[in-house]
């Protein structure tokens, strides 16, 4: 097989006697008395060799002794009287040209070098590369009359100075790299520092003015009352030129000087940012002029040099690559922006050798038509005053606000040689335009905008391997404490009724359990009740503010509000955690109370005759009687089983409903925080971050109103024309002639009354069609429990006595799980269990027809107040009392009857796992698996309960 490898070879790599051969892509060797050249992609003749044409290009011949010499140009030979350079080429003393050949061309024997004439006639001097005399410098000319700079006048810069009083400070070329804890001399420093100070001073050169700033903001525009550097060179000029005047009526920018400090007095910052109004207003529906921001930036070079106006749409401060539509969405009113990444230093350094400052302001149109511009005030962190960085605090008033910025230096860190790769370089890691909205403004006014700047030093060792995490955003925030203080009302006005309505479901918890005493167990259940009820008010409080924002947020159109910043949500997240925590402990308590109910189906069945039966061991037949059918009660028992965890909704649609209007439907694009109201999003569009509190806001709204459609569908269609499992169990409980007694608590329940009217049910389905036939007819008597009534549900409240007959049977029937275990056998605890249970139903039965005069019963309708409270205000001291029921509140003992209370815990639990992992996805397939999971906990518990307080045998739930 054919082999396309080739070896990797760099120019590098070459060496001196070879070059790399650009079309080989390999080194290659030079000729006889050749090196490589300076860009190592060919060869030249070595010092003392002249290059001589051949047909394949050139060889290299010495020169003789006498004209030991070469040309600039390498193809000749020549004397050099005053001495060769490094390259084999003659050489002049300063202020003399080289001259090679005459006027017309013709070479000389003898190099020639030509004094530059520097008197008043001709101030000449030669040009840096000693080819030529060309006049020199206009200060040489203006302190010495000459092109010479002698002692006493200072040369600095290739500038010369008269010494005199009233000059700069000296400066110091120090450049300080404090996150590396280095210092070092700028070689950029070293060679304008102190030409661009003087110039300034001296001459008022604008391009010198712009150099020394330019230098301070290299420097951080850090600020020392005993230092020298550029910064405090700039200071010095500033206060010392006072009388110049200012520009634009700014009193911080003075005539000829860049503009650079907001002043350094107490408070200024403050007074900056938050006493003027910027003059223009912005909407988040219309024009292109009210919904951009228009940032336009005057840039300069390190020299000083304007270099032009130019927006900053483009990604000009953007140093993360990204298509031109998602960079230029960072300027859109209402955009929250973040853009993230890692860049290498070597792209960093190729794609920024040489410093752009930046002055930025905002454009706006001004009343008579005319585009003004706002200067934006720079905030940056690694500002040093006095050896302290005071722009790293929250404090506003010790902020030293400044108006120049860099992207990337890599010029101030290089030291000795401006033509080698720097040292350290300094990046604009991170860069935040924060915009603030003017509080109680209907019209989108803001305050002036505060560019953020955080530099990152990097001490460049291995540029290839060495990267810089960089990012930029846009925030937008207002005033929220006002937010924050009704939220705050709210949830203590809540909270306290709150702390009543606990104390009502304490005090009928009391009352229904037939205990007087505060004690131990009180206080807890009081705790319980007040952590449901408080969950019930952070939900309130949390939902209501999601949908407040959601709502106020997305539908304005001149802006008066906006979007909390991510640490201003920190307070609602909480809150959230606090309704989930709490409601999570309401569900617990509310599923242990359900599988504590006690439970009795009362049998009205009575036998029919007698049947001869066989006396075991005695070999002769008796009568005895007819024994009931046990079927009857696992039917009703499995139907009740079945029943126990029925919901007023399907959480399986919830869920699914809830994430299709999310996810397909788009209903999470309204999460984002940006202005736009639309459902879908481009792939080409910018996606901005998500706002939590938009989250939850959405999610818990869809919750609930799909909730609400379906319980409305259930309620009003499915339950009235297809099936309603409730109602229809109490149909069954009267078509099976078995009665339904359930304590909830210790003197307090539900009684289902099933009493056939016809007498039996234990029937043939002939008998039984002929039954539902006459009833259907009316030509029997009603259902209820009272003659002439239907009422066949109530609420039970039972009197001490009651409840001690029961506690007393039931004692029996269950004492199979007790110590007694160990003496009776199996057989006689089963025959034990079951006369405790024929002795259960006959009590239930007789205590239901009255014949227990000393535990006799009333029945009576509920006060409307009873009903809203949910207490009895009649204690059942001598009889007990039976409360007319037509809502089915027994089913305040299985899932159907705490819809709510499942509900909340629902959203909560989805809206806390989306918060978490923020995905609404995640979040529907653990709410999913949470129901299905606290579904099977309830029917297996609930199951075994069951059992245990019916005697019906396990095996039969089914």
């Amino acid at each position: 097989a054919r082999s396309f490898s080739v070896p990797l070879q760099r120019p590098a790599d070459c060496g001196a006697d070879r070059y790399f051969d650009s079309s080989r892509l390999a080194c290659a060797p030079c000729g006889v008395h050749q090196r490589q050249s300076a860009g190592g992609s060919s060869c030249v003749c070595e010092p003392g060799y002249r290059m001589v044409s051949t047909d394949g290009g050139f060889s290299c011949e010495k020169c003789p002794e006498n004209m030991n010499g070469v040309t600039q140009d390498g193809w000749n030979c020549i004397t050099c009287p005053k001495g060769l350079t490094s390259k084999g080429n003659c050489k002049c003393p300063n202020n003399e040209i080289l001259v090679e050949r005459s006027i017309d061309g013709i070479l000389l024997n003898e190099a020639l070098c030509i004094h530059c004439n520097g008197s008043e006639q001709s101030f000449s001097a030669s040009d840096a590369s000693g080819s030529r005399c060309v006049r020199c410098e206009k200060t040489f000319i203006q302190v010495s009359k000459s092109c010479d700079c002698n002692s006493p006048n200072i040369l600095t810069g290739g500038l010369c100075f008269l010494a005199h009083e009233g000059l700069p400070p000296k400066g110091v070329a120090a450049v300080r790299f404090s996150q590396l804890g280095i210092t070092l001399t700028s070689a950029w420093f070293l060679k304008n520092l102190q030409s661009s100070a003087f110039a300034c001073w001296l001459y008022s050169n604008l391009t010198a003015c712009q150099a020394l700033g330019n230098m301070c903001v290299m420097n951080m525009n850090s600020l020392s009352s005993s230092s020298t550097d550029a910064c405090g060179l700039f200071q010095y000029i500033f206060v010392s030129t006072a009388r110049v005047g200012i520009i634009h009526s700014i009193p911080y920018w003075r005539h000829n000087l860049p503009w650079l400090y907001y002043g350094d007095q107490p408070g200024l910052a403050s007074q900056m940012l938050e006493k003027n109004h910027f003059p223009t207003t912005f909407t988040f529906k219309g024009t292109d002029q009210d919904v951009k921001l228009k940032f336009i930036a005057a840039s300069f070079d390190a020299a000083g040099n304007f270099l032009k106006w130019q927006s900053l749409e483009g990604g000009i401060l953007q140093l993360c690559p990204d298509t031109q539509t998602k960079l230029n969405a960072a300027y859109v009113f209402g955009t929250t922006y973040q853009q993230s990444c890692k860049i290498s230093v070597s792209k960093i350094l190729l794609d920024f050798p040489n410093p752009v400052f930046f002055d930025v302001f905002l454009e706006y149109n001004g009343g008579n038509g005319q585009q003004h511009l706002w200067a934006v005030p720079v905030l940056n962190l690694n500002l040093q005053y006095n050896g302290k960085f005071v722009n790293q605090g929250s404090n506003m008033n010790n902020w030293l606000l400044t108006r120049r910025f860099f992207l990337v230096d890599a010029l101030s860190g290089k030291e000795n040689d401006l033509g080698k790769p720097p040292r350290v370089i300094r990046i604009a890691s991170k860069i935040t335009i924060s915009i603030r909205l003017v509080s109680h403004t209907q019209r989108g006014t803001i305050y002036p905008p505060l560019i953020t700047v955080a530099y990152t030093d990097v001490l460049v060792q291995n540029p290839e391997t060495q990267s810089v995490t960089v990012s930029f955003a846009v925030s937008y925030e207002m005033n929220q404490s006002e937010a924050q203080i009704q939220t705050d009302i709210a949830l203590g006005v809540l909270g306290g009724l709150a702390v009543l309505w606990s104390l009502l479901k304490t005090a009928g918890w009391k009352r229904r359990t037939g205990s007087s005493i505060i004690d131990l167990q009180t206080v807890f259940k009081f705790l319980l009740f007040y952590a449901g009820d408080l969950a019930n008010v952070f939900f309130i409080v949390t939902v209501g503010t999601g949908i407040y924002w959601l709502v106020f947020f997305k539908a304005q159109q001149f802006v008066s509000v906006l979007l909390p910043l991510p640490s201003q949500e920190e307070d609602f997240v909480t809150y959230i955690a606090c309704a989930f925590s709490l409601k999570a402990l309401q569900f617990l308590h509310l599923l242990v109370s359900q599988l504590a109910v006690d439970i009795f189906f009362i049998d009205w069945e009575r036998p029919k005759g007698k049947v001869l039966k066989a006396v075991e061991g005695e070999g002769v037949i008796k009568s005895a009687t007819a024994p009931v059918s046990i079927w009857r009660t696992y039917f009703i028992a499995n139907e009740w089983n079945e029943i126990q965890t029925v919901r007023k909704i399907n959480p399986l649609f919830q869920v699914l409903a809830v994430l299709f209007f999310l996810e397909v439907v788009g209903f999470s694009n309204l999460a984002l925080m940006d202005a736009s109201s639309s459902l879908t999003r481009s792939s080409e569009s910018y996606v901005a971050p998500w706002s939590r509190i938009l989250r939850f806001g959405v999610s818990a709204a869809l919750w609930v109103a799909i909730a609400i459609l379906q319980v409305i569908f259930f309620a009003v269609i499915y339950e009235r024309f297809i099936e309603d499992k409730i109602s229809q169990f109490v149909d069954l409980c009267c078509v099976s002639n078995i009665s339904v007694f359930l304590l909830s608590h210790n003197c307090f329940g539900h009684y289902i009354h099933g009493r056939s009217v016809h007498g039996h049910a234990d029937t043939n389905m002939e008998e039984m069609n002929m039954n539902l036939k006459r009833e259907a007819e009316n030509l029997c008597s009603q259902r209820g429990l009272l003659p002439n009534t239907d009422g066949q549900t109530f609420q039970i409240s039972i009197s001490r006595k009651m409840r001690l007959q029961y506690d007393w049977i039931h004692e029996t029937l269950t004492r199979k799980r007790g110590p007694a275990r160990l003496l009776d056998s199996s057989a006689n605890t089963f025959e034990q269990s079951t006369r405790a249970y024929n002795a259960m139903n006959k009590f239930l039965s007789s205590f239901i027809d009255h014949v227990h005069k000393e535990m006799d019963y009333i029945v009576k309708d509920k006060l409307l107040l009873e009903r809203i409270l949910g207490m009895e205000f009649m204690e059942p001291i001598e009889k007990s009392i039976f409360y007319n029921d037509e809502g089915h509140s027994f089913s305040d003992v299985l899932y159907y009857g705490n819809e709510t209370t499942l509900l909340i815990f629902d959203i909560l639990f989805f809206s806390v796992v989306d918060l978490a992992s923020q995905s609404f996805v995640l979040a529907a397939i653990l709410t999913y698996l949470q129901q299905e999971l606290f579904r099977f906990i309830r029917n297996t518990l609930g199951q075994k309960n069951l059992a245990s307080k019916t005697l019906v045998d396990q095996r039969f739930l089914i």
